[in-house]
């Protein structure tokens, strides 16, 4: 690992070792006074009963910082530590000549189950969906990038009741025959149509009650077979979203609630074997340790309706031993709104109490909404939730039309052609950023005029970012791969904060995963196209008069940078072009 913080604090560590006694934390930061502050003397002071001046000054002449740092003693004790240019540039390097850019594998792989998107049989997505699909398919693509063993699982809702009005519906248009073979283009339209006729019509009611019962004992191959064309309809449905967002899930990753009903069960059964299993009401329950209702009565996690019916608390029980038995789980990752926050706490708590859990770690991977201008759930003009290809296609759009103006306008040389494929690239990606830019666990503003912008925190800045790096190169016809062996010189201050900059990208991925929030890696690649772009205007690359020694070391600058941008965002999921 190339990050200077980090080196630094184990050499630190080493020098408090030898004048505490013990392993101490030197506490070290970045600060604005210089490149870092080392506050532990602080700390250990106090505990030897000394001066912190007098604990700082035997720490600096314990450390081996020499071609490292120049350290002074500040304040009550503190360390400012300003990082050898040197030292930084060699750091530049090691870094560039990676290709993990810097970033260690994790020293502790995980098997990680990571629950994403999740929609459901015979509807159409909409904009509730996006969330869970781009941070679930972030972290995908993270995980994995550090080294864990990564399961995607797509927990569709394709079992329950509304099923059996849907097959009749199926049925009555489409006939016995054609049923299986036929499409279901408009799924919001055809999930409306059973609805209305399901409450209209008493003898469809009654057909669609007793279809249920024939579904759930699976022993029926018509319906079998009906509903297996619903899936399948649906499925053609969620991978037209999954392929235009280039998000990773397949048909192999899917996981519906169907798969889990042969289960439930066992998982009362399960339940009863360890004394947990209580009747309450009429109820099959289980009560879990401070949760209560709104009265302040203890609440029971029911996993068996008094009708003897099986629901989702049961399902997801079921969910968690799959996951930790059949698949290993050391972790799970559930990315759902926050809404599910209670229910899922007490599944865990009552899984973790049964010996369903087996040591893994659940982590609820919340987020908010996604809202309108107006501030309020983003909605059609109809009041229903907006379709998420809706959103898609108003994003590549709008993209395109943004291209096109710039080619008109002469700001841009990219043929026709190019500016659609560039079009649905900043599209595709700009709704991706905006939304693993905000807090994943606030609600968000979608605007579109913001999201497509070329300035302030977005993806066609950052983007663009990128693509004028390489034009660079291409102006001064070098090859990156020939320069990614030098150790740039560190002499301006904006070539010490964009080398700084550059050398957190692992720090940053750190506190990404730590806290699962993917806004800190979009707020980490902002900051270092900031970096560069006041790294250029004040050192200068192609200006005539600058040495072939000193271009070379700013190209090499320049072209970590590219790199890291251009990682970073493929992490998120977002493309980069090459022009612009």
């Amino acid at each position: 690992m190339a990050d200077p913080l980090y080196l630094v604090e184990q050499r630190l560590a080493d020098a408090f070792e030898t004048v505490a006694g013990r392993r101490a934390d030197p506490v070290v930061r970045p600060s604005d006074r210089a490149d870092a502050q080392a506050n532990g003397a602080l700390a250990v002071a106090k505990e030897l009963g000394r001066s912190p001046r007098d604990v700082a000054n035997d720490v600096v002449a314990a450390a081996n910082l020499v071609g490292i740092a120049d350290v002074e003693i500040a304040g009550p004790g503190f360390l400012n530590l300003t990082f050898a240019a040197e030292w930084l540039g060699g750091l530049i390097a090691e870094t560039a000549a990676d290709a993990r850019l810097g970033v260690a594998a994790a020293s502790t792989p995980e098997r990680v189950v990571i629950d994403y998107s999740a929609p459901n049989v015979a509807k159409e997505m909409h904009a509730g969906h996006l969330r869970t699909t781009l941070i679930g398919d972030a972290f995908v693509r993270i995980m994995d990038f550090l080294g864990h063993t990564v399961i995607k699982e797509n927990h569709i809702g394709d079992w329950g009741t509304p099923f059996g009005m849907l097959i009749e519906h199926l049925l009555d248009i489409g006939g016995t025959e054609g049923a299986t073979t036929m499409e279901v283009r408009d799924l919001n339209g055809f999930y409306q149509a059973a609805r209305v006729k399901f409450d209209a019509d008493s003898a469809f009611a009654d057909r669609a009650r007793n279809r249920v019962v024939k579904l759930q004992s699976r022993d029926d191959l018509e319906t079998t077979t009906l509903w297996n064309a619903l899936v399948r309809q649906s499925t053609l449905h969620f991978n037209e979203i999954y392929t235009k967002l280039g998000i990773l899930l397949t048909d192999d990753d899917l996981a519906g609630e169907s798969m889990y009903q042969p289960s439930m069960p066992l998982v009362l059964e399960r339940l009863a074997e360890v004394g947990l299993l209580e009747e309450s009401d009429g109820a099959k329950v289980v009560w879990v340790d401070g949760y209560t209702n709104r009265d302040g009565d203890p609440l029971p996690l029911i996993v068996q309706a008094r009708t003897g019916g099986f629901n989702y608390a049961t399902s997801d029980l079921a969910c968690v031993i799959d996951r930790t038995e059949r698949l290993g789980a050391t972790l799970m990752l559930y990315c759902v709104g926050t809404p599910q926050a209670q229910h899922l706490n007490m599944v865990w708590a009552v899984a973790e109490m049964a010996g369903f859990m087996h040591g893994a770690k659940a982590v609820h991977v919340n987020n908010g909404n996604v809202l309108g201008s107006d501030k309020k759930m983003l909605k059609s003009r109809s009041g229903d939730p907006v379709r998420f290809i809706e959103l898609i296609d108003e994003a590549v759009g709008r993209g395109t039309a943004m291209m096109r103006e710039r080619v008109a306008e002469g700001r841009s040389d990219v043929t026709d052609e190019e500016a659609v494929a560039l079009g649905q690239l900043i599209g595709i990606g700009g709704l991706k950023y905006a939304e693993l830019s905000s807090d994943r666990i606030r609600d968000y503003v979608l605007d579109f005029d913001r999201t497509l912008s070329f300035e302030g925190n977005t993806a066609p800045y950052l983007q663009y970012a990128y693509a004028r790096i390489r034009s660079i190169f291409r102006r001064a016809a070098t090859d990156p791969v020939t320069i990614r062996t030098i150790a740039p010189s560190i002499d301006q201050p904006q070539e010490r904060a964009l080398a700084l900059r550059l050398l957190g990208y692992s720090a940053a991925l750190g506190s990404t995963v730590e806290s699962y929030s993917p806004h800190k890696l979009c707020t980490y690649l902002f900051d270092l196209a900031q970096e560069f772009s006041g790294f250029y205007e004040a050192c200068p690359i192609l200006k005539e008069g600058v040495s072939d020694e000193l271009r070379m070391s700013r190209l090499a600058l320049a072209d970590l940078t590219a790199r890291t941008l251009q990682h970073g965002l493929g992490l998120l999921g977002i493309d980069v072009p090459e022009r612009m």
